[in-house]
């Protein structure tokens, strides 16, 4: 059986899998809170491994190994800066997030402000960082199926983008949160498996040693000893200046990121108490740290037993270095029938990352209009339970057909690179003002929507004229160069913007709640009143 035929039939019967998932969870699903938080079943261990799915995604497994193959030591500062900022979300964010809110991110702002115009600014937000996220996402799948079923034309790969986006919709239209999560849980299993027996396979192949894995990496990128320091990607001599304040950049905006993205923050719903969601990030935690550690061996196998130029041959921006590498050792321990069955079974499990992924994003995406835009801002709150649920399942065919669109046209994108830029977002609008709402009194509805727009518009203007959309080789728009923001990464200039916008807001109004304050201070750290909250 060719490598194309096993890849579809592993793929096939993980698609059929979850599918079955997808259609029992779909019979479990009778309530606005199955729909959107699982009915809040789920323990800690399960709310872990199912956060581990939803951010192990592709920009993890195939971007990372990729950027790492190709620029060195600067690839794997997207393993730390990805690790480090679950440390945010611990310390910050998970357990006040679970006492505090509902459904979504905007029932804790909301709270204390008035709800219409906090909630639509936070609506328009999810919407906008899950669409970003979702970009990379489509990317991904485009690069994988065109390595594993031989596919090299722009409209072979765009139909592998569609098929996808299908698959996303049907899993969060029939099986909502429920079915969602036990997709993440299954694939975060099986992820962890294929990237624990590829860095497993590879590191026994150098016995062990990482030091002769690091050399041979050295020696087959064609770059020598500084393939293995600073500056093979951010901060060379051609980018001066402007290359090392990218790379501060980008590690504010992914460490900060985290506690903003919409579709982790909707996990922390899931689990019945706070004591669970602690728990449940302390096993994300553990997971995902296992597994960035393991995108360093992927990283560097690939480039000492692929190399740099054949990863770059087969697709510029790197993405197929781990099936690349699961092929090669593959053949290296057991023949060319080992590489086929080693490359069919990583690109399945890169399918299974994706579908996992896209459809959390876009159940967050569709749970913000449905419950944050529909039911509060445009009805007002006099919406039934089912008619926002029908308002969440419509507007995911929706947002499937904008992520479809825009993933086709990013195709030759990094996709560890696209997900920062969701980071960047998500840090710059989305964290100042969850932070502002949950620790500063004085915080109000003029402060947490400056907040929200400053970060969000200020980051999206500077990402359109920067080198990613324009003005550079591997830009959106090749042709074309109307670039003046020198840096990749907006995050040091829109994070402490959308910081600035929150306070300027706030100071400049003269609304002031106290007693709205001190009851969600009193409920985010102890819990009293949530489960009040959460069932009306």
């Amino acid at each position: 059986m060719s490598s194309e035929a096993l890849a579809t039939t592993l793929f096939l019967a993980f698609v059929a899998l979850t599918l079955g998932i997808t259609f029992w969870a779909s019979r479990q699903t009778k309530t606005a809170a199955d729909y959107y938080a699982g009915g809040r079943s789920f323990s800690g261990a399960q709310n872990g491994l199912a956060i581990g799915g939803d951010y192990m995604s592709a920009a993890s497994f195939l971007g990372i190994a990729g950027i790492i193959a190709l620029s060195g030591y600067d690839g794997f500062l997207y393993s730390i800066g990805f690790l480090v900022a679950w440390l945010v979300a611990l310390l910050l964010v998970a357990e006040l997030m679970r006492n505090s809110g509902k459904f979504t991110m905007a029932d804790v702002l909301a709270f204390r402000m008035s709800p219409r115009p906090v909630r639509t600014a936070a609506g328009v937000s999810t919407i906008t960082v899950s669409i970003f996220y979702l970009l990379a996402q489509m990317v991904g799948a485009g690069a994988l199926v065109g390595l594993l079923l031989g596919v090299t034309s722009a409209s072979g790969k765009a139909l592998t983008i569609v098929g996808v986006g299908a698959l996303m919709i049907v899993y969060v239209v029939f099986g909502g949160m429920k079915g969602t999560t036990w997709v993440q849980i299954v694939k975060a299993v099986l992820l962890m498996g294929g990237a624990a027996l590829i860095t497993v396979l590879v590191l026994g192949h150098f016995g062990f040693n990482l030091s002769s894995l690091l050399g041979e990496a050295a020696a087959q990128s064609g770059k020598g000893d500084a393939f293995l320091n600073a500056g093979g990607k951010y901060g060379t001599e051609a980018q001066g200046l402007a290359g090392k304040i990218d790379l501060i950049s980008l590690g504010l905006a992914l460490v900060l990121g985290t506690a903003g993205l919409p579709h982790i923050l909707i996990r922390f719903y899931t689990v019945p108490t706070a004591k669970d969601a602690r728990k449940s990030v302390l096993w994300g935690i553990g997971i995902i740290g296992v597994f960035y550690l393991l995108t360093l061996v992927l990283g560097f196998g690939a480039a000492a037993l692929v190399g740099s130029k054949a990863i770059a041959a087969a697709d510029k921006a790197g993405n197929t270095a781990a099936p690349l590498l699961a092929e090669a050792i593959g053949k290296t321990f057991f023949g060319d029938v080992g590489g086929t069955i080693l490359l069919a079974l990583i690109g399945a499990v890169a399918f299974a990352t994706i579908l996992a992924v896209v459809a959390g994003l876009t159940l967050a995406s569709s749970s913000s209009f449905a419950h944050d835009l529909y039911a509060h801002v445009f009805k007002r709150g006099n919406v039934s339970e089912r008619e926002e649920v029908l308002v969440a399942r419509i507007s995911a065919f929706v947002i499937g057909a904008v992520s479809i669109g825009l993933g086709i046209l990013a195709q030759g994108q990094n996709v560890a690179f696209l997900v920062a830029l969701a980071f960047a977002v998500a840090a710059s609008g989305n964290l100042p003002a969850i932070l502002y709402s949950l620790f500063w009194k004085r915080f109000n509805t003029a402060g947490a929507v400056s907040a929200i727009y400053g970060g969000l518009v200020s980051a999206l203007i500077l990402v359109i004229f920067s080198p990613v959309v324009s003005g550079s080789p591997t830009a959106l728009f090749k042709d074309a160069d109307f670039a003046w923001f020198p840096l990749s990464n907006p995050g040091i200039i829109s994070i402490p913007l959308g910081f600035l916008c929150g306070w300027l807001g706030t100071v400049l109004s003269k609304e002031h709640n106290e007693s709205k304050y001190a009851e969600i201070e009193v409920r985010s750290l102890t819990g009293v009143g949530a489960e009040k909250a959460t069932k009306h």
